[in-house]
């Protein structure tokens, strides 16, 4: 069977970029719902603002999760970097 074997450092580097990406996502979509809260209409009750709100702040959160597992990763590409040299 001839299996395709990924480095360590190509691991970490994959992670680092897509969990930065997750997080730069994540922000997008809760700059949406912000505006959603910012832009309300005044015919519709207020559970709707909570809601966007609630989505607005789980969503940086999440961001804020991603962000440091992607830092993580950066740390440990880093660590194995200096021993391989």
């Amino acid at each position: 069977m001839n299996f395709k074997k990924k480095s360590l450092e190509t691991i970490y580097r994959e992670k680092m970029v897509d969990y930065k990406r997750f997080a730069f996502s994540l922000i997008c979509a809760s700059v949406f719902f912000y505006l959603g809260v910012l832009i309300s209409s005044h015919g519709k009750g207020l559970n709707p603002d909570y809601l966007m709100m609630g989505a607005t702040i789980l969503f940086i959160s999440l961001s804020g999760v991603f962000f440091y597992l992607s830092a993580k990763y950066k740390s440990l590409l880093s660590q194995s970097e200096k021993t391989d040299v």
